[in-house]
């Protein structure tokens, strides 16, 4: 069914949003010129789209007349050879154009691949990585995937050797980053992932993110938290339908992968690297869920996002959620209390990287530090429900001791 569907928006002529990418992926699979030269039409235009050119280029050679291959090679040889941005979609389109280029690069290529694999990923993206970065949901996704797909392919090289914890647990994230319901739109149900600002929903972004996702799991189809994004994916009304999904849908999922049920992982993500916790009281759609990414914090409950924010809150008790019986998020401040549910305690907004100490009831005074974030995660006893109090420590009287030791 999704031949059929890609099959259909091609020859029925609809407005493809990604044109070079749609028509040479259609002729890649068919050998149908007449699509693959309009793949090539497009690419020969004024476009600026470097990705796309560098896919028709590679997708399509056997239809380029020499002057027409000349010149999208006279697109794509500087695209290759310059280092413009260290963003990931940047660094992919460059990838794309050295691979697609090779044979008409001075060295086949080979400065360019290091400075991507050695220069960009081991020197500077790894290393953001293990610092607390991520890459956000959809498009940055998107293209990490492609990166890392299009480097082990043509280098054998395997991106997650210099990066495992990220990509260990990026699945669960990937997962747990998405709102509960979805959104119904005209040609397909959409889940949609975390974004900024509790806005309208950008559908291309829900599609990239689901590109991303199907990606992953053709990265490493044998990962076992692989195999729970393929249960969470391979469900008929998310099938992506419209014209920018569909060729990502069509080229990337796997249908007769097996697949786990999503409902097995656990329900709360937390990420101590970087801060970035998703919590979600069921795996229903009418969930209520908690979540926290790159400095902002959100609840979504009956359907409807709200942005939390912890300005002039009142001294004394300070602002709980409980997410079901999963969790419970307080806003914290640097000397609060309040009174705590059983289960996972996560204290938020404090000051990053900073030590407080923690009373709760009935245990003795204990130290946390906080996480890039400035998240403090307290494991409580479901059956307690105790009052906790966290203050700064007391960086003087800390000093005196350690003196005095």
């Amino acid at each position: 069914m999704r031949w059929l569907q890609f099959e259909t928006l091609v020859k029925g002529v609809a407005q493809m949003p990604e044109p070079g990418f749609a028509y040479g992926l259609y002729y890649a699979v068919t050998g149908d010129a007449t699509f693959g030269k309009k793949a090539v039409e497009w690419a020969m235009g004024s476009t600026s789209d470097v990705r796309q050119v560098a896919l028709v280029y590679d997708w399509c050679q056997a239809l380029l007349t020499p002057e027409q291959s000349k010149s999208l090679a006279n697109k794509l040889v500087p695209a290759a050879q310059q280092a413009k941005s260290d963003d990931v979609r940047a660094v992919r389109t460059r990838a794309l154009a050295a691979i697609a280029v090779s044979e008409r690069l001075p060295d086949g290529g080979e400065s360019s691949m290091r400075d991507i694999v050695q220069g960009w990923w081991r020197k500077k993206a790894s290393a953001a990585l293990a610092e607390g970065r991520d890459f956000a949901p959809g498009d940055e996704q998107l293209a990490l995937m492609e990166l890392v797909h299009a480097v082990r392919d043509n280098l054998t090289i395997d991106f997650r050797d210099s990066a495992a914890d990220y990509f260990r647990q990026l699945p669960s994230f990937y997962v747990s980053s998405h709102y509960p319901a979805p959104y119904a739109a005209a040609e397909n149900e959409y889940r949609i992932p975390f974004y900024k600002n509790a806005g309208q929903p950008d559908l291309d972004r829900a599609a990239a993110s689901r590109a991303a996702g199907l990606m992953m799991v053709a990265f490493d189809t044998n990962a076992v938290e692989n195999q729970f994004v393929q249960g969470w994916l391979m469900q008929d009304r998310f099938l992506l339908k419209g014209a920018y999904g569909c060729p990502y849908e069509y080229m990337w999922a796997n249908p007769y992968q097996p697949g786990l049920s999503y409902f097995h992982l656990p329900m709360a993500f937390y990420d101590k690297r970087s801060g970035a916790l998703f919590v979600r009281s069921d795996w229903e759609e009418d969930a209520t869920w908690f979540g926290m990414f790159q400095d902002e914090m959100q609840l979504f409950r009956d359907g409807k996002i709200t942005v939390l924010h912890t300005g002039n809150m009142n001294a004394g008790a300070i602002p709980t959620y409980a997410v079901g019986d999963t969790a419970m998020i307080a806003l914290g401040r640097p000397q609060a209390r309040f009174q705590a549910q059983g289960g996972a305690v996560f204290v938020v907004h404090l000051k990053p990287r900073h030590v407080y100490e923690v009373e709760i009831d009935d245990e003795e005074m204990a130290e946390f530090e906080t996480d890039p974030a400035g998240t403090l995660y307290l494991p409580i006893p479901k059956e307690h429900s105790p009052g906790i109090r966290i203050r700064e420590r007391n960086q003087t009287s800390w000093m005196r001791q350690s003196a005095n030791l």
